[in-house]
């Protein structure tokens, strides 16, 4: 006589959930990596950006004033190739835990000279519609952005024309800015960005050209 083994239907049934309760806890599991292994990816790709790229930069003072404000933000471009009155982020030569923003004057080879507010590349005179002494007086302007040359400033010795590998800088504020007139060259390799593009406040959003 035959027998034949019968599984108590609730035997039954709790197997079959007990298989669904640890496919589902797979599931999470594979979700669980997934959603990791894609925040390191966009935290990678975001750091790469920000370290190599691009990144926001905040101006602090009035040396660039008009053109740049205080506490505006900036998107500083660190693969842009530089050029003369291209604006750059360095350290400051004085205290590298501090940034300096200014525009770039004069690049290598450059011969350089201020004279009756005007200054002159290379021999020729330059219209700097970017610097506005209109509120200041004649003797304050010719007291903060007296008359100089590269061979008159002390702090760069003399030499006649901007060396290779250094950049000549100066702020737009003309009469309120420490730049290469009181703390010389800078190095090329120590310009960390340049930036063209304001991102706040937002009625004033756009490039700064």
């Amino acid at each position: 006589m035959s027998h034949t083994s019968f599984e108590p239907r609730n035997e039954r049934h709790n197997t079959g959930r007990n298989r669904k309760k640890s496919y589902k806890k797979k599931s999470f599991a594979q979700e669980l990596v997934s959603t990791f292994l894609y925040i390191i990816v966009i935290t990678g790709i975001f750091v790469a950006i920000r370290t190599f790229l691009f990144a926001p930069v905040s101006v602090e003072g009035d040396s660039m004033n008009p053109t740049l404000e205080h506490e505006d933000r900036l998107l500083l471009n660190k693969v842009s190739s530089i050029d003369r009155f291209d604006i750059v982020v360095f350290p400051a030569p004085e205290d590298p835990d501090k940034q300096y923003i200014k525009r770039v004057i004069g690049i290598p080879g450059d011969e350089i000279s201020y004279r009756d507010q005007v200054l002159y590349l290379n021999g020729r005179p330059v219209e700097e519609a970017y610097v506005d002494l209109s509120q200041e007086s004649d003797e304050v302007a010719a007291y903060y952005n007296s008359d100089f040359s590269l061979q008159t400033l002390e702090v760069v010795e003399g030499v006649e024309r901007v060396p290779e590998g250094s950049y000549f800088v100066m702020g737009d504020n003309r009469v309120n800015s420490r730049d290469s007139r009181s703390f010389g060259f800078i190095d090329i390799d120590s310009v960390i960005g340049e930036t063209s593009l304001r991102i706040w406040p937002i009625d004033r959003i756009g490039g700064l050209d």
